[in-house]
């Protein structure tokens, strides 16, 4: 099997890509099968790569790749979550299906349509510029029909109580890209971007028990990557902090889905981001501090007979590195 590796910057790993008519296609033969795959990987030193992207060209007429993610879970090699999609890894999988012949050579311009099986999404990934091994894109979440704000929320309601440590915290889940829990991180004692983002175990361990919390009352399955989590705190006009947790550890930036997610919901009334963004004045757009760096958020919403719905969600510079392509094979421990 030919393996290939591509990172986009910003991600907690890189995405390791595979062509999706190369794995078993019944989910108990794939997860065995890639159980093997995470095995090769620990044993030539690859570990920390726990994203995996199937890929192939699309059968619809819309879109031009079909894409499945894979989250391996940190523990078990047996253990992954198929619930969730990731931004970072569809850009990867653009970069790397253009190598595998299933798209025409990428150039300023080029929008790649993709449909993200895991939960039906359609993003287009709108190519900025292009060099030989990078790819800087504008990314778009395009709804498959305009959704009301209000059936992005996970309960109905624009914040949900959840009891953790003996106290109640108020936080907002919200589905848009992928599930997250957003709080206001001074509700947790952090006032400041500074404290966020120098935040230790200490905040890292709160926010992981609030996630659990909501997990338990969500009645999702325990162990698993989603419902994330999100702390948010007010910066500037336009700006909002986040830290988030990712798997296993603190996200070093934002996840483009969180990013995705954040932008459509600040523009729905009463929740936790929709406050803070009443705060600063984001109208449409959203700049995004992490401590990685900055991320820009357009949302695009629409009156649809008296009801405000989601158009899509636009996600500016992102950049994608090309690896590298190897054998995943017992007989070849390549180091990558």
């Amino acid at each position: 099997m030919i393996a290939h590796l591509a990172y986009a910057t910003g991600s907690p790993c890189p995405t390791l890509v595979l062509a999706a008519d190369t794995v078993p296609q019944t989910e108990s033969a794939l997860l065995e099968h890639l159980a093997g795959v995470r095995r090769l990987l620990d044993a030539t030193g690859n570990g920390h790569v726990l994203k995996i992207a199937l890929v192939r060209p699309s059968p619809h007429p819309m879109y031009d790749l079909e894409y499945r993610f894979v989250q391996a879970l940190p523990g078990a090699a047996e253990s992954f979550d198929l619930r969730g999609s990731c931004g970072h890894s569809i850009l990867s999988s653009a970069v790397v299906a253009e190598r595998m012949g299933m798209l025409p050579r990428l150039s300023v311009g080029t929008r790649v349509r993709v449909h993200v099986l895991n939960n039906g999404d359609s993003v287009v990934c709108e190519v900025d510029a292009v060099d030989r091994d990078t790819a800087r894109f504008t990314v778009h979440s395009v709804p498959t029909r305009v959704i009301p704000l209000t059936e992005l929320l996970i309960t109905g309601e624009p914040r949900t109580a959840v009891a953790v440590d003996g106290e109640l915290h108020q936080v907002s889940l919200v589905s848009s890209g992928n599930a997250y829990a957003f709080l206001d991180a001074r509700t947790v004692g952090v006032k400041d971007p500074d404290a966020l983002f120098a935040g230790g175990d200490a905040l890292f361990g709160v926010l992981a028990r609030i996630r659990a919390a909501v997990t338990d009352q969500l009645g999702w399955a325990a162990g698993g990557a989603f419902p994330k989590i999100a702390a948010l705190l007010p910066v500037e006009a336009g700006r909002i902090a986040a830290r988030a947790i990712s798997v296993p550890s603190w996200h070093p930036t934002i996840a483009l889905t969180g990013a995705v997610c954040l932008g459509s919901a600040i523009r729905v009334p009463g929740t936790v981001p929709w406050r803070i963004a009443q705060e600063l004045g984001c109208p449409d757009g959203l700049e995004i501090v992490t401590p990685g760096g900055r991320t820009a958020v357009t949302t695009a919403v629409q009156d649809i007979d008296g009801v405000a719905s989601l158009c899509w969600v636009s996600v500016e510079r992102k950049r994608v590195t090309f690896q590298g392509a190897f054998p995943l094979e017992p007989s070849a421990p390549t180091t990558l």
